[in-house]
This record gives C-alpha cells, sequence and structure tokens, in this order.
C-alpha cells in the first residue's frame, strides 16, 4: 500500500476549502462536505450540490488522476450508463503534493448498500456495460502494469504472494482446493488482442438509483490488457441466479473464467491474511484468548 498523506488525516474539509478559494475562486463559498462512505485510494468531498472534489490519498493513486482525465472522455460516448464527468484538475498546493480533480456529482448510493430487488437485471447491465468497454478503441491506452497494480497481466504477477497466503491459512480454509483453484488460473492466459478493463470493479464503485444501475466510479486502475479481474464481481456481489446471467451475458472464455476466479480467491485470502494477522497481533499485546 503506497505512503499515505498523514495517514489521511492530512485531507480535510479545511485543506479543500482552501484548495478550492486558491485555484477555482469561483467556487470560493460552495459548502465542502464529506461524502457519507468514503474510499480508501481517494478521499472524496462533496463541492455544493452538483460537484465533488476528488483527492489521491497517497502516490500510488495520484497517477490516476491524468489517466482520468485523458481517457475517460473518450470512452463516455461508447458505454451503456454513466462515468465520471471531470470538470477541473487541480494542482498540488498548500502542503497538499498530489494533483487532484472536480468532479461532477453522480446521483446513486454504492451497490453494497442500495437496495436491489433485480440483481439478476443489475447483473446484465453490468454485463453489457463490460462488453461495450471491451469494444472501445484501445489505441494509445494504457498497457496494463504498475499503474492498474498489474490488474489486466496474467495472474501469475501476485504468485509468490498467494502461496504465501495458502500457507499462512491452512488453519482457516480449504487450501487444497484454494491451490487448485489458483493453479487453474496460472494455466490460462489472455490470447487475443488487449481490451480496455476497468481494474476495479468492486460494489463501492457500482452506483444504484432506484434499483437499477445508473453509473460506475473510479476507473483509477483501468488499462488495456486482459479482461478477467474485471469478473470477480460474480463472487463479490451475485450469486445463484444472477451469477450465471452474468455469465451468460459476458460471453468469455472458460479460461478468462478460471483467472476471474483466481483473482477472486487472491484477494479473498489477502484480506483474510491481513486480518489473521491483525487478530494474532491483538492477541499477543493483550494476552487474550
Amino acid at each position: 500500500m503506497p505512503d499515505s498523506v498523514d495517514g489521511r488525516a492530512g485531507i480535510d474539509v479545511h485543506l479543500v476549502e482552501r484548495l478550492i478559494a486558491a485555484q477555482f475562486p469561483h467556487w470560493r463559498g460552495l459548502p465542502v462536505t464529506p461524502v457519507e462512505h468514503d474510499g480508501w485510494d481517494n478521499r472524496t468531498y462533496r463541492l455544493g450540490d452538483e460537484m465533488t472534489v476528488r483527492l489521491p490519498a497517497a502516490a500510488g493513486y495520484a497517477l490516476a488522476i491524468a489517466k482520468e482525465r485523458r481517457w475517460l472522455p473518450r470512452l463516455a460516448p461508447a458505454l451503456p450508463i454513466q462515468v465520471p464527468v471531470i470538470l477541473a484538475d487541480g494542482a498540488p498546493d498548500l502542503g497538499y503534493p498530489f494533483p487532484w480533480s472536480v468532479r461532477r456529482w453522480i446521483q446513486g448510493e454504492t451497490a453494497d448498500r442500495a437496495p436491489v430487488d433485480d440483481m439478476t437485471g443489475l447483473a446484465v447491465s453490468m454485463a453489457e456495460f463490460l462488453r461495450a468497454l471491451h469494444r472501445c478503441d484501445t489505441t494509445a491506452a494504457p498497457a496494463a502494469g504498475a499503474h492498474s497494480f498489474h490488474r489486466g497481466t496474467p495472474p501469475s504477477y501476485y504468485d509468490q504472494q498467494t502461496r504465501y497466503c495458502l500457507n499462512a491459512l491452512t488453519h482457516c480454509i480449504d487450501t487444497t482446493l484454494a491451490a487448485t483453484i489458483w493453479e487453474n488460473a496460472l494455466a490460462t492466459e489472455w490470447d487475443r488482442s488487449p481490451v480496455w478493463f476497468h481494474g476495479d470493479l468492486v460494489p463501492t464503485n457500482l452506483l444504484v438509483d432506484d434499483g437499477k444501475l445508473t453509473a460506475i466510479i473510479d476507473f483509477g486502475t483501468c488499462g488495456v490488457g486482459d479482461p478477467a479481474c474485471d469478473l470477480v464481481l460474480a463472487w463479490t456481489l451475485l450469486s445463484g441466479d444472477s451469477r450465471e446471467a452474468f455469465r451468460r451475458a459476458v460471453d468469455q472464455d472458460e479460461g478468462t473464467w478460471a483467472r476471474a476466479r483466481g483473482w477472486a480467491l487472491r484477494k479473498a485470502m489477502l484480506t483474510l491474511t491481513d486480518h489473521d494477522a491483525a487478530d494474532r497481533d491483538h492477541t499477543t499485546r493483550t494476552g487474550s484468548r
């Protein structure tokens, strides 16, 4: 994880107000309020009723500002639902060291919190978005790599990390089955032309309004390469009929689904390993059992 800015506490309402006043005085005086549910990579604040201010929380996330500014306007016309619209670019200033941006506010709640009666319909909408994204022109687009945290590359990049997790979790998951899933992911590869991927299709980056998918946000890890990383939504949000509908509508081959399952497994194991380490550290410090 990249080093944070003062543990993220260095970004606050006062800083945002000062940055706006200094660089965009025509918006000076608009109320600045934190969003109710913030992300980790960036801090987001409402600016008046129609805008947001988005500030990277660490150097590794700051690379996304220029990438989104360049590519979102090119991708948006080809996509079936809303994506962020960047209204202005902010520069490092007042002790804040990274570029930042002002964006149009998009109405909706994140999919992990919004009521959705028709999960199958949402799954099909997601698949339609992905198929449209895969058709977008890739000329001069950023190839998967460090800027995408290697999403869009073969999952073998994370092989050493994943095998560490397998070893660390022998006491709490079926590591024999997990190892088989991982080996199946490593045994396949994307052998077609690279396509666009979003890179972070988690429920918190899907906006829902009135039960329907209305927007997808946070393209900071987007690029072109293997789209398998975007299919993890099948396990992180969907299940049963909605998962099957998503799978049919996305229409990818078995190898891509094997890699997608590997990506989902790797993230789940990493999360479990981190939590397990935190629990053991707490036990050691407190002497509790």
